[in-house]
């Protein structure tokens, strides 16, 4: 019996142990994928901690997978043996329903496989996913620069280009961790008058070289009449986890703008005439689907957008995990099968 390795959940908030499993079999419509990288990313504590429901365990997490095809299951069309490819968080969904057709996953009738969460991830050697939740990878990627856009990257990257924002106008990004490093990169790129916003003048040659036009330092002066000098920001994409830094740069929307928020914060508080009286809102954004990956993916090889991660082996990966939840990873963090 071929093994591979995999670290795995046993139960809700179990410890991320290394275990030996079966090599599995591809069944109809499906691929096996021999894992190059898999990004570590915060949505895995969903799976870690238990916090989604119906979660089978043991459960192996990670949903920023990249690999090769190595086995495909019967009815599989357009894909290939030693194929690269990623999945991301949304792992397929029936494509019939009246949700599926309108694009809105979530609301599936019948089932939407979460990988790492409703179906085993990429914290392993090899893995299953639907055939419809696979994405191509440029050859201009490696496979850890290319593993953290399946969600962080898609995340930003999918937000940006739906938020109604044209080029040339004013989009800030709040933020520059995990999430906003590549959202100041894909906003400078996609032609936006790209501002940066974080604590600090030690991150202003970080914010320039990603490509930020303006930076922002909210210790040092208010983000929100920083921004109105600008004119107003048509966008400001939140990554923050920061309640209070997103409240802090509301007063900065632009008349009809709009507050984008990806990252997760502990409350908001909300100003309803600052709403009101400008036509401005605040909305969120989820990462999206296979298309939207490879879109993605395509984008940052043709642009030169890319990750900054810090690579552990997959031995190691209840340690990548603790550095990613601690907050004391700079930006990514990345597992390689290797070691």
């Amino acid at each position: 019996m071929a093994t591979m390795r995999v670290a795995q959940v046993p139960q809700p908030n179990g410890p991320l142990e290394l275990v030996e499993r079966e090599i599995p079999q591809p069944s109809a419509g499906q691929v096996r994928i021999k894992v190059q990288a898999c990004g570590v990313c915060h949505s895995d504590s969903v799976t870690k901690q238990g916090l989604f429901p119906n979660i089978q365990y043991p459960r192996v997490p990670g949903h920023e997978v990249i690999g090769s095809v190595d086995a495909i299951g019967s009815g599989v069309a357009g894909w290939s043996a030693g194929q690269r490819v990623g999945v991301g968080w949304h792992g397929g969904n029936c494509g019939y329903c009246d949700a599926c057709r309108r694009g809105d996953a979530f609301a599936c009738e019948t089932e939407t496989l979460m990988t790492g969460v409703t179906s085993d991830g990429g914290y392993a050697e090899y893995m299953i996913a639907p055939a419809t939740a696979l994405a191509r990878v440029p050859d201009d990627l490696s496979s850890v620069e290319a593993a953290p856009l399946m969600c962080a990257g898609i995340t930003t990257f999918n937000a940006l280009r739906n938020s109604g924002a044209r080029p040339g106008e004013v989009v800030a990004v709040l933020g520059l961790g995990g999430l906003g490093h590549l959202g100041v990169q894909f906003a400078a790129k996609m032609g936006f008058k790209t501002i940066a916003i974080a604590r600090g003048q030690d991150k202003a040659p970080l914010a320039r070289q990603l490509g930020a036009h303006h930076y922002i330092d909210s210790r040092a002066e208010d983000p929100a009449a920083a921004l109105q000098k600008f004119g107003g920001a048509k966008v400001i994409l939140a990554t923050a986890t920061s309640g209070a830094a997103m409240d802090a740069v509301q007063g900065g929307l632009a008349v009809r703008g709009t507050l984008l928020i990806v990252g997760v914060p502990e409350s908001l508080n909300i100003a309803p005439q600052l709403l009101i009286f400008g036509s401005r809102s605040i909305t969120g954004w989820y990462s999206g689907t296979s298309i939207d990956s490879q879109q993605t993916l395509a984008f940052s090889a043709l642009t030169g957008v890319r990750s900054m991660n810090e690579v552990y082996p997959l031995a190691r990966a209840a340690e990548a995990y603790d550095r990613m939840m601690s907050g004391e990873a700079r930006f990514r963090v990345v597992l390689t099968m290797e070691g």
